[in-house]
């Protein structure tokens, strides 16, 4: 079993139990899913990197990504409807463990002057997003062969239904909220 899973089922669960004090054990919120998110505007123009970038994500995440069209045309960013603007991946079951458990204990403590997330990003329903500049935080990517730098969107989506029970999971799965 995944060390994550495993510290949720053995210690956070109880405690979420506890200080919410919830009935059932079903009640207890737990991460549904983790979506990571490339936008590659430059991508109507060359194709190139928004290849490396779909290499880079399916190494990050450990899934092949999909990569996503534009919906509408705009002419004012030369963009056509269907053209590729960039890729994402939905995460669930084991590899959204193992990513969260990567994400929070190895790339997280590589970003510049790094102080901590902050916690005023939940959408109102217990799901959290927030992006990160570079992808060269992850210990996978190697320096020397990535194309171009960019970042990506990460949302984590949980069961919770207020912020307050959100915050709570994610700060007892690790995660290091800002004061």
């Amino acid at each position: 079993m995944v060390r994550l899973k495993d510290k949720y089922i053995k210690e956070i669960a109880p405690l979420l139990m506890k200080e919410f004090s919830y009935k059932s054990v079903m009640q207890v919120p737990r991460l549904q899913s983790i979506v990571i998110n490339v936008g590659m505007g430059e991508a109507t123009q060359d194709i190139k990197p928004l290849e490396a970038a779909v290499k880079e994500l399916a190494i990050i995440s450990g899934q092949a990504p999909v990569i996503t069209r534009a919906k509408k045309s705009i002419a004012g960013f030369k963009l056509r409807e269907g053209m590729p603007v960039g890729c994402r991946v939905t995460l669930r079951g084991v590899r959204m463990y193992d990513f969260l458990d990567k994400f929070i204990s190895l790339a997280l403590p590589r970003i510049r002057d790094f102080k901590g997330i902050s916690g005023k990003s939940f959408d109102g329903r217990g799901n959290y997003a927030f992006g990160v500049r570079e992808q060269i935080i992850f210990p996978e990517i190697v320096y020397d062969k990535i194309a171009s730098m960019h970042g990506m969107d990460i949302i984590i989506v949980t069961s919770a239904k207020t912020d307050k029970e959100g915050k709570a999971l994610l700060k007892y799965l690790g995660m290091p909220f800002r004061n």
